[in-house]
C-alpha cells in the first residue's frame, strides 16, 4: 500500500475504495462540507432536487468515527467561499506536492475534487501555476487525471478538458431529475452511477440481461477507466442505507 498524502485541501490513501487502484494510480480527494452544511454557501446545487442530502457520504466512512474530520471540512469550505482566489492558490500548491509524491512512489496522479461536493471546477475557477494563468485547474495540471460524479446535468454537455472524466449520478427521488439524467446519458454517452440498496441487489442487476450493462462500481474508484455507456453500480453505505427518498434504488 502506498504512503498517505495529506494537505490542507486534498488527501490520498485514506479511502478504502481508492486504495484499490494504488498499483497504477493514487487518487487524492477533496472533501468539503456538502450542500449548505458549512453555513457559507451551497456546494451541491442539485442536492435537493436529487434527494441525496440524507444519504450523503458526509457522515460515512472515516467521518463517522473521527469527530475532527467534519469540522475540518466545514472550515475548508468556508475558506473556499470567503476567498476563492486564495483557495485556488492552496489547491495548486497541494496538487504540486501530490504530483511530486506520486512521482516519488512510481504511480500516476489522479484526483477527485468533488468527494462530497458538486462544484463546477471547469468554469469560473482560474488559477496560476509556475507563473502562468490557466482557465481552470485541469488545464494547469495536464499530468493529473481528474474525475468526479455530478448531479449537474449541464456539465455533461460542455466540452470538458481531456483529463477530466465525469460520471452522472442517478436519483429516482424526483422524476424530472431522473429524466434529465437519462437524457444526458443518451445525448452524451456519459456513464450513470446508481446506488443500490444492498450489494445483493447491485449484483443481481449486474447479471440481469434485460437491463443495460451494470458494472461493479465498488471494485475500484477509477471511473475514468470504465467502459463507455454503462451503469456504474454502487451499494448504499452509511446513512444511505436508510434512505427512502428514491436516491437509493431497490
Amino acid at each position: 500500500m502506498l504512503p498517505e498524502f495529506k494537505s490542507r485541501t486534498i488527501r490520498a490513501g485514506g479511502n478504502a475504495k481508492t486504495v484499490k487502484g494504488d498499483s497504477v494510480y493514487q487518487t487524492a480527494i477533496m472533501y468539503l462540507a456538502p450542500h449548505r452544511a458549512s453555513g457559507a454557501g451551497n456546494v451541491c446545487p442539485s442536492a435537493e432536487l436529487a434527494g441525496c442530502i440524507v444519504g450523503c457520504l458526509f457522515k460515512a466512512g472515516r467521518a463517522a468515527f473521527t469527530p475532527s474530520i467534519n469540522p475540518a471540512r466545514v472550515a475548508k469550505t468556508q475558506r473556499y467561499f470567503e476567498n476563492r482566489g486564495a483557495f485556488m492558490v492552496e489547491l495548486v500548491r497541494d496538487l504540486n506536492a501530490f504530483v511530486r509524491h506520486c512521482a516519488k512512489h512510481g504511480v500516476k496522479p489522479a484526483c477527485r475534487l468533488n468527494g462530497t461536493s458538486d462544484i463546477q471546477w471547469e468554469v469560473a475557477h482560474p488559477c496560476q501555476r509556475f507563473g502562468v494563468w490557466y482557465h481552470n485547474i485541469f488545464e494547469a495540471f495536464p499530468e493529473v487525471q481528474f474525475y468526479d460524479y455530478t448531479k449537474i446535468m449541464k456539465r455533461a454537455y460542455r466540452a470538458l478538458p481531456s483529463n477530466y472524466a465525469l460520471t452522472l449520478s442517478y436519483s429516482g427521488a424526483n422524476k424530472a431529475y431522473a429524466d434529465s439524467v437519462l437524457k444526458a446519458h443518451n445525448d452524451t454517452g456519459l456513464n450513470i452511477a446508481v446506488v443500490y440498496r444492498t450489494k445483493a441487489i447491485r449484483d443481481a442487476a449486474m447479471t440481469d440481461s434485460t437491463m443495460p450493462r451494470v458494472i461493479n462500481g465498488d471494485e475500484t474508484d477509477m471511473r475514468f477507466l470504465d467502459p463507455k455507456g454503462v451503469i456504474v453500480g454502487l451499494y448504499a453505505k452509511g446513512p444511505a442505507k436508510k434512505d427512502t427518498s428514491g436516491f437509493v434504488v431497490g
